[in-house]
């Protein structure tokens, strides 16, 4: 019998546990934040399906011959979350009265609607009315009257 050699060997050594180990974590460092990244956007894609239905909703209201509704509650979607579980952000703009100080701006401070906003602050959840602010820029925005929906970054 060979010097080193066991009958009958049964488990693993250290080293190839070890290597087992290595292998595992090298696979989940990589796995993991492609799977984070992956889930952030469908939640970005989720958003901006629920922020087409919303203002589908408000302009066949409108359409109708309905006044702009005064809260999303007025459509039924009042209680209706963002995929991070904040709520939908909507703020009319009330007739002969121009553009309220509280409106979403592009990076020129000009308005980037004309009838009302409707947002969800993103993954921070938070929000201010510039774009181009740093709590801003994850938000999905409605933007040139319903022309763009997505992410503030990229308007």
């Amino acid at each position: 019998m060979p010097v080193g050699r066991r009958l009958g060997r049964k488990g693993l050594t250290l080293i190839e546990l070890l290597s087992v180990l290595t292998i595992i974590g090298t696979l989940a460092g990589i796995a993991v934040p492609k799977l984070r990244e992956t889930i952030y956007v469908a939640q970005v894609a989720k958003a901006i399906g629920d922020i087409r239905v919303i203002t589908q909703e408000i302009d066949a209201v409108v359409a109708g011959g309905g006044a702009l509704p005064a809260s999303l509650a007025a459509i039924g979607r009042g209680g209706w979350l963002d995929p991070w579980g904040n709520p939908y952000q909507f703020l009319p703009f009330p007739a002969g009265k121009g553009v309220p100080g509280a409106a979403r701006k592009d990076r020129f401070l000009v308005p980037i609607n004309s009838e009302y906003d409707l947002y969800s602050m993103g993954r921070d959840g938070s929000s201010v009315p510039p774009l181009t602010g740093a709590s801003a820029r994850d938000d999905i925005v409605r933007a040139n009257d319903g022309g763009f929906i997505g992410l503030a970054s990229k308007y």
